[in-house]
């Protein structure tokens, strides 16, 4: 009888050139399903949605006040040239004019996420990154903001040169930012994008190097502090020991 290690051997080695070819087609077979497979859902992730450009003087991105702190974002369109929707003020803050008269077919609002969102290296961001006003002394900044990626990403920002409840603020966006238009397979939607071309963690790793460091939210360096004890030595003071109970 032939040891089993000889049968081993000899059958593999001698395997016929065609059903070794026919495993490996087998194989590269099943590799290749499995990517397709993969396909649509990275493309429709990626680009179910399109976008179109717009002309940028046609909106005005404000800041509306809400309360003594807050603030809400919200854009206008300018659809017809007359009467304006929103009229700057000398003061250097926005009246909404739009709401002293039926601005159907003359305005357009975009309120909330519904009606605006992230778009970033041709990618639809909304569903990740969230839109927000953030204010720091007279600064206000446009940030995007998606909570497991640190640093916030900067849209635009503007001055607050005073607070008025009546009076909104023009966000200015920072270079390459644009507002685009939501396109779905050719159909331009209502849908208005915050859109930057350059792919999101790019821009999350500019956004990184701009932050503040670890170090230096800690502050500048202060002289150490003299531990209490020597004070009470150099007094004549009794000095106060901790006693632990003891368990056994």
């Amino acid at each position: 009888m032939l040891p089993l290690h000889w049968f081993r051997y000899n059958v593999v080695s001698r395997m016929p050139m065609m059903g070794r070819t026919y495993l490996r087609n087998l194989i590269l077979a099943a590799v290749v399903g499995s990517a397709a497979g993969l396909l649509p859902a990275a493309r429709s992730a990626h680009g179910l949605f399109d976008s179109k450009a717009l002309q940028q003087n046609r909106f005005a991105v404000l800041a509306q006040p809400v309360g003594e702190r807050n603030w809400k974002l919200l854009v206008l369109e300018q659809i017809k040239q007359r009467p304006r929707c929103w009229t700057p003020r000398a003061d250097g803050l926005v009246d909404p004019t739009l709401n002293t008269f039926n601005f159907a077919g003359i305005c357009s609002r975009y309120l909330d996420s519904n009606g605006y969102s992230l778009r970033s290296g041709g990618e639809d961001l909304g569903s990740r990154f969230r839109l927000s006003l953030r204010q720091s002394g007279n600064s206000l900044q446009l940030q995007a903001l998606n909570p497991r990626q640190g640093a916030p990403i900067v849209v635009g920002r503007a001055t607050v040169p005073r607070r008025d409840r009546n009076g909104f603020i023009q966000i200015q966006l920072d270079p390459a930012w644009r507002l685009e238009r939501r396109v779905y397979k050719g159909r331009t939607l209502g849908h208005v994008y915050f859109s930057h071309p350059d792919p999101v963690n790019r821009l999350l790793a500019r956004a990184e190097r701009a932050g503040t460091s670890g170090f230096s939210r800690l502050g500048a360096p202060t002289a150490p502090m003299a531990p209490r004890i020597n004070q009470r030595i150099a007094s004549g003071e009794p000095i106060r020991l901790e006693v632990l109970p003891y368990r056994p």
